[in-house]
């Protein structure tokens, strides 16, 4: 398998990023999926997914939140000779009332997991619950850096997943055998509210953040004040809401599962991710 590319859909991203500098220290060959990589790779481009599928054999799948393109581009590497995909989907694919309706994610990823297990490729379903890294690579980052995290999470607890998580079970899945097949729920080792989690944050690097929940209603009003649509701040809300709803403490043992051993713990993640806020 790793004598041939390896694609890496998102390659540049939070966990492909990661994946892609597993496999380079594995030595596995690696093609960065995205629109600066070689060749080229954009989602909205379908001239550019066959150069990026040329001679590779397994994929790491990063789906574009809110298009349903993963079935036709999973469909066309089938066609071009693709054995495995390990595809990254999200916590509650399966679970009824978990999205909203206007969460455009939860759409992409239930259309996606039918998708690889339609293709007749050897297929690996990672469903991460909420990024750690999204204190300190996305989302949340700037609110944090600015001392206040404002969100409609209530007092619900979400076990976070560390991206190098993610990348590790990603990689075994793209280069071992005994992956197929497998769909491996995500997360750290413990629930954390989301005021315990930037209390942690606080500790570690003596930067003073607290965390204001709101309503649905209020968040959205105060994200649509600030310049979002108001399609684009429902979704926002819908995504949190599973944490409010209490729908994401669940402690998982897919890291367990793929790799013998236990996740990592936030406390970790922020100990490694300190500079992050300076």
């Amino acid at each position: 398998m790793t004598k041939h590319p390896i694609l890496v859909t998102g390659g540049t991203g939070t966990s492909g990023s990661r994946v892609v500098s597993r496999l380079r220290a594995q030595e596995a060959p690696v093609r960065v999926g995205s629109r600066t990589g070689e060749p080229p790779f954009d989602w909205h481009d379908r001239t550019t997914w066959d150069a990026a599928l040329d001679g590779v054999k397994a994929v790491y799948l990063v789906p574009l939140d809110g298009r349903l393109l993963t079935r036709p581009f999973v469909e066309r590497a089938a066609e071009l000779g693709v054995e495995r995909v390990v595809l990254l989907s999200g916590r509650g694919v399966d679970v009824p009332g978990y999205s909203g309706e206007a969460n455009l994610a939860g759409a992409t990823h239930v259309d996606g997991e039918s998708a690889v297990r339609d293709s007749g490729i050897s297929w690996t379903i990672l469903r991460p619950a909420w990024f750690a890294q999204n204190f300190s690579e996305g989302i949340f980052r700037d609110a944090v850096v600015a001392g206040e995290l404002r969100l409609p999470a209530g007092d619900g607890a979400a076990s976070f997943t560390d991206a190098d998580d993610i990348a590790a079970v990603a990689v075994a899945a793209l280069t071992e055998d005994g992956h197929g097949g497998q769909t491996y729920e995500l997360s750290g080792p413990r629930a954390l509210t989301i005021a315990e989690a930037v209390a942690e944050i606080s500790e570690a690097t003596g930067r003073a953040v607290r965390y204001v929940p709101l309503s649905h209603d209020e968040f959205v009003t105060e994200l649509v004040g600030a310049g979002w649509s108001a399609a684009e701040a429902e979704d926002y809300a819908e995504a949190v809401g599973p944490i409010r709803r209490g729908m994401d403490s669940a402690v998982s043992d897919g890291v367990q599962r793929a790799l013998g051993r236990a996740p990592r713990d936030f406390t970790e993640y922020v100990a490694a991710a300190g500079n992050a806020w300076r």
